[in-house]
């Protein structure tokens, strides 16, 4: 399908992306309050660089829900792109010293255990 649309082929690693993409999501849920970091950081800049846009504060006020819950969405978004790059690099790693199963072998394990270790950190804040 893709040899329709493009003059060029060209090879996706598909076990490269599904190991990255697993990192990535354990290391999203392993470190849930750097997330939660970057997100607020995000936000906080998306909200900084839409408000140079206005000249004028009565326009600007007038919008302004709509613009916050839209940049927080965003940020929510754009805050993957770090754990995807050190998710990358972690399964590089993992491919360089153990091999190619090993990487989505372990990305599956780390996800579960993160998973678990998130699930029990916010049991302990409820209490």
């Amino acid at each position: 399908m893709l040899t329709e649309i493009f003059p060029f082929r060209f090879e996706l690693n598909t076990i490269a992306i599904a190991g990255s993409t697993l990192w990535s999501l354990a290391l999203y849920l392993g470190f849930s309050p750097v997330s939660e970091w970057v997100i607020e950081q995000l936000n906080r800049w998306f909200n900084f660089a839409e408000r140079s846009l206005y000249t004028s504060q009565t326009e600007f006020e007038k919008t302004r829900k709509a613009r916050e819950a839209q940049n927080a969405f965003y940020a929510s978004l754009f805050s993957i792109v770090p754990f995807l790059i050190v998710g990358t690099l972690c399964n590089w790693g993992i491919e360089i010293s153990l091999g190619r199963g090993w990487a989505i072998s372990t990305g599956i394990l780390a996800c579960m255990g993160c998973g678990i270790y998130e699930l029990g950190r916010r049991d302990g804040q409820s209490d």
